[in-house]
């Protein structure tokens, strides 16, 4: 059986120790990419290198490399709201969230369908047009190591297109974040997610 975990980039140096002590004695394959461990009972763990690639190219190399400061941007942006903020470490130092009313669908026809779609298509414009205000304003110049986007992919990609963002856009690094209309609890969670170490745990053969 195979599963995915998420744990704290704390927690990894004793998880890696604890699947020592569950499974054996444990073999590394490590890539600037991936880590995968190989325990002695069959079980596997494949370990995501997160802000990649691995320089270091050990496990002793990975936790640094997963514990080092970086100052991690993060936008979301949905239809109904958008949020930026700035992560140092595994705290927000700055950040600003914030909606704007865009109508959903209808069933109705002809001209009224018409002028329903182009409100609508105007309330977008200008809830991307708020949401990209926000991300030059805390993002722009705030000497980013790293930037996480979330939400609605055709939406990040129309905030991004704007020249004030050209110098992160080659910062963006995995994972896009699935989020709920951005508030505050949610930037703040988003921040945890992103920097969380995603790992794929198989079970030894014969354990079903």
């Amino acid at each position: 059986m195979t599963r995915i975990v998420s744990i704290g980039p704390e927690r990894l140096e004793r998880w890696l120790a604890g699947f020592t002590e569950r499974h054996g004695d444990t073999s590394y394959a490590v890539t600037p990419d991936q880590v995968t461990a190989t325990a002695d009972d069959g079980s596997r763990a494949e370990i995501e290198v997160p802000f990649g690639p691995l320089a270091d190219l050990t496990p002793g190399g990975l936790v640094a490399h997963v514990l080092a400061d970086r100052r991690i941007g993060l936008l979301l942006v949905r239809r109904g709201g958008y949020g930026a903020g700035v992560f140092e470490g595994g705290k927000l130092v700055d950040s600003k969230v914030g909606s704007r009313h865009v109508q959903g669908t209808t069933k109705a026809g002809g001209w009224s369908q018409q002028r329903f779609a182009r409100r609508r298509d105007n309330q977008a414009r200008e809830a991307f047009n708020a949401a990209t205000e926000v991300a030059v304003r805390i993002l722009g110049s705030a000497k980013l190591d790293v930037l996480v986007c979330g939400g609605d992919r055709k939406a990040i990609d129309t905030v991004l297109e704007d020249p004030r963002l050209k110098a992160i856009r080659p910062l963006v690094r995995p994972p896009f974040l699935g989020v709920a209309d951005p508030r505050q609890k949610v930037l703040e969670q988003a921040g945890v997610d992103a920097r969380a170490i995603r790992i794929e745990l198989t079970d030894p053969p014969g354990s079903d």
